[in-house]
């Protein structure tokens, strides 16, 4: 994102909207949201059946991701994993699953609703090798090289600071380590109207970044985007996101990338 879009986008006013959508999400999941949500959208995305079966349901009612990663991030047993943006911790439950107990997942959210939910639903499900951590994915609140792999679904685009989130990502990587995402972009650049609108940045449109744009924001701290995929399976529920598919192609896209 440009500092001239940064500088006229209230990132306060950001933060309180977004803030507030995902304490709804936590609080209510069967309310009325712009996306879909539940255990019918991850299964179609294509998270594995078996191993959701393994994670409390309450977790997967509350999850609101745009795309399935888990079979780019390749997770193996024994190893470190960070959540950006965890919500009620979906995602963080699947990664512990396949790093097994040997490895650990932590998962970072700045909503206390969501992180209460997370750290209860881990509690009842006994994932003694997960944690949850308040904060905010522009400074993250670990040492250097302190993961082999961060993940992430649905909520970088939220970010009106996603080039400090790329390099706290690569300092917080080991040697070697991989970003594994899903998130929103746009295949044509969108108009200020748009990207200086907090409303439209809470519902995952006015932050969406054009997919080459984004590609090089990961790559400048040092990554290498080895792989990514479009996420055709995932639809946009409200009028204003379907506009927005339509004119300015926004969608849903997965990849992979690895630090150099």
């Amino acid at each position: 994102m440009s500092e001239t879009n940064a500088s006229r986008l209230d990132t306060d006013e950001l933060e309180q909207k977004v803030k507030a959508v995902y304490q709804d999400v936590a609080r209510s999941p069967d309310g009325d949201f712009h996306f879909e949500m539940g255990r019918d959208l991850a299964e179609r995305l294509g998270y594995d059946p078996s191993v959701l079966d393994r994670i409390q349901s309450r977790a997967i009612d509350s999850f609101a991701g745009v795309g399935y990663h888990f079979n780019l991030a390749s997770l193996e047993p024994g190893e470190r994993v960070l959540d950006l943006g965890s919500g009620s911790g979906m995602d963080v439950f699947v990664a512990a699953i396949y790093v097994g107990d040997e490895g650990t997942v932590v998962g970072i959210d700045m909503t206390d609703d969501q992180l209460e939910n997370g750290r209860r639903y881990r509690d009842d499900g006994g994932f003694d090798n997960v944690s949850f951590e308040k904060g905010y994915i522009e400074d993250l609140p670990f040492d250097d090289e302190s993961f082999d792999a961060v993940i992430s679904n649905g909520v970088i685009n939220l970010s009106a600071e996603k080039d400090r989130v790329f390099a706290e990502v690569r300092r917080v990587l080991a040697p070697g380590g991989r970003l594994a995402l899903s998130d929103i972009t746009s295949e044509e650049q969108m108009p200020d109207s748009i990207k200086t609108n907090a409303d439209l940045w809470a519902a995952c449109i006015g932050g969406a970044v054009q997919v080459d744009d984004y590609a090089d924001a990961i790559e400048t701290p040092g990554f290498d985007v080895v792989d990514r995929r479009a996420n055709d399976r995932y639809e946009f529920t409200s009028d204003r996101a379907q506009s927005a598919c339509q004119t300015y192609g926004v969608k849903s896209i997965s990849l992979v990338a690895r630090k150099r």
